[in-house]
């Protein structure tokens, strides 16, 4: 647990990029969509790769069986890293995991890629659909890149954070590298990351809640 209250003691400051979630499977598994990833599921033992328990990825594979009718077991990791050189071994068959860490495996050869959590396709694997594209309507989950500050600093702080952070991060260089890592820059203001932190808290909630997820 955090010895902290991240709502509490916390202030949003900006955000600033986003990346997606692939989701991919050893090249041993029969199936190259989301639809014959979930018919060879209900069919075959498949074990779900979990980079950490009640992670985002976690969740949004959770979330994504529920929507899809998938069927697979989970297995805990402690981090990406093993989740993931697991995967690649065939000890797991199946990883949500973030685009930077991910993709150069796909690359290789080591892992298939079915699918991508953006809400659109990504100009860097323009030829790879989407998980909305799929079946389930609507779908998004990655990993939300921002700054927060301690709950006590004064607005006009926040204020001059928020305009030079989003001032740099929108020069083309930078958006150009970011891009070439699968990530792309999606700016806030402080009220409106709060409002998105806000959304996606009772988003997961419900997730957690309606598939009676244990986080411990």
């Amino acid at each position: 647990k955090l010895p902290f209250d991240p709502t509490k003691d916390l202030r949003s400051v900006a955000m600033l990029a986003y990346s997606p979630h692939l989701l991919v499977v050893h090249p041993s598994v029969q199936a190259s969509t989301l639809k014959e990833l979930v018919e060879l599921s209900k069919k075959s033992d498949l074990n779900f790769a979990v980079t950490a328990s009640g992670s985002t990825a976690h969740l949004a594979g959770v979330e994504l069986q529920r929507k899809s009718g998938a069927k697979w077991e989970y297995v805990p990791y402690k981090g990406g890293v093993q989740a993931v050189l697991d995967t690649v071994a065939g000890q797991t068959q199946v990883l949500m995991n973030g685009m930077l860490a991910t993709y150069p495996h796909v690359q290789s050869g080591k892992l298939k890629l079915i699918a991508v959590s953006k809400s659109t396709r990504m100009p860097l694997i323009g030829n790879v659909p989407t998980i909305a594209e799929q079946g389930v309507p609507g779908y998004e989950s990655g990993t939300w890149q921002g700054m927060v500050a301690a709950r006590g600093t004064p607005d006009a702080v926040i204020a001059r954070l928020n305009r030079e952070l989003v001032r740099i991060i929108r020069t083309p260089d930078i958006r150009a590298r970011l891009a070439g890592q699968g990530a792309e820059v999606v700016t806030m203001t402080a009220p409106e990351q709060d409002q998105f932190f806000a959304k996606e808290r009772a988003r997961w909630a419900q997730v957690i809640k309606e598939a009676n997820v244990k986080l411990d």
